[in-house]
């Protein structure tokens, strides 16, 4: 191995090790606490060899938010293999979206709370066009198929994640757990969404 290639691997682990302490400082302590000090403390490192890999504390934010969508597209699109029709894939997606937000509430916070990235990141970052073209494709299937020319499928993307996006939150902003029922309300828009594509 030539001087150049080990210096790119000593560089990607150090960058690597820098974000598995972060992630650990997270899971410890939360998102709020996180700070370049604490993750050069955590890998026993000075500050600056921080800042060599990572401009600010909102670019390590913006690393986990990529992953976090990458994350939710994968498991996305092996729900939407497991079903054969348009209709019985948006409503398992849905509950995908459900289960992902809950098992994985660091990554969820991030990705739709503080680390939420605007529209110039978005343009960077893959993971959410991915995520969100898969779930769009599918709205089209319903509505070509019910020729309904009316629906805008960008539109009712946009509904559709926004509805599941907001009771998630009410879920995860509550510590009184109500998960039976919010799931009977998941069900019901669900089946009015689905219907409402079908006219």
């Amino acid at each position: 191995m030539g001087i150049v290639e080990r210096k790119e691997r000593q560089r990607k682990e150090v960058r690597d090790s820098i974000l598995e302490a972060a992630w650990r400082l997270v899971n410890e302590e939360g998102w709020q606490s996180l700070s370049i000090r604490k993750i050069a403390d955590a890998i026993e490192y000075s500050v600056p060899v921080v800042y060599d890999h990572f401009e600010n504390k909102e670019a390590i934010l913006f690393e986990f938010n990529k992953l976090g969508f990458k994350l939710l597209g994968e498991k996305i699109k092996e729900t939407k293999e497991k079903y054969s029709t348009s209709a019985e894939q948006l409503e398992a997606i849905a509950y995908t979206y459900w289960d992902f937000a809950f098992k994985n509430q660091e990554y969820y916070q991030v990705m739709f709370g503080l680390g939420m990235p605007g529209c110039d990141q978005v343009k960077k970052m893959p993971e959410i066009l991915n995520f969100t073209q898969t779930i769009e494709a599918i709205i089209k299937e319903i509505v070509d198929a019910n020729s309904n020319t009316e629906a805008n499928t960008h539109l009712k993307l946009n509904t559709f994640w926004s509805m599941l996006h907001g009771l998630v939150s009410i879920n995860l902003m509550t510590s009184e757990s109500k998960e039976e029922f919010n799931k009977m309300i998941l069900k019901d828009f669900i089946s009015v969404f689905i219907k409402g594509l079908e006219k």
